[in-house]
């Protein structure tokens, strides 16, 4: 069982930045792939970004890539989404996902067995 905590959500102006956090506890956390998705208010979860567990493969959907950034620090159990040049379309609850695999999961929410409860981020233009 892995145990994902989401921090670093807010209220950023269009064009700004926020950094997200997702601390793991209970496994071992370099065993785990990790991903980003997030959820609109009636919309359904969409993939942002993974990376595998040793931070050297990293995966984005087209509509961040170049922007967004996915890292992870395995000694500090922690994974990182830097988010750079946001948009409003960019405001939704954003969710840390993990699983225990070798290579970068897939970008399906079913591709992910754990799953951290969501920080709000709010871009306003």
């Amino acid at each position: 069982q892995v145990h994902l905590v989401e921090s670093g959500g807010g209220l950023v102006q269009a064009g700004g930045s926020l950094r997200l956090s997702c601390a793991a506890s209970g496994r071992t956390f370099s065993n785990y792939a990790m991903g980003w998705f997030r959820q609109a208010p009636g919309k359904e979860r969409e993939f942002v970004a993974a990376i595998s567990w040793s931070g050297g493969r990293t995966y984005y959907a087209d509509s961040v890539k170049g922007r967004f950034t996915i890292s992870r620090d395995n000694a500090k159990n922690t994974g990182y989404l830097q988010m750079n040049s946001l948009k409003s379309e960019d405001t939704a609850v954003y969710y840390c996902a993990a699983k225990r695999a070798l290579g970068v999961p897939g970008s399906s929410t079913h591709d992910y067995d754990y799953w951290g409860q969501g920080t709000q981020v709010t871009v306003s233009s």
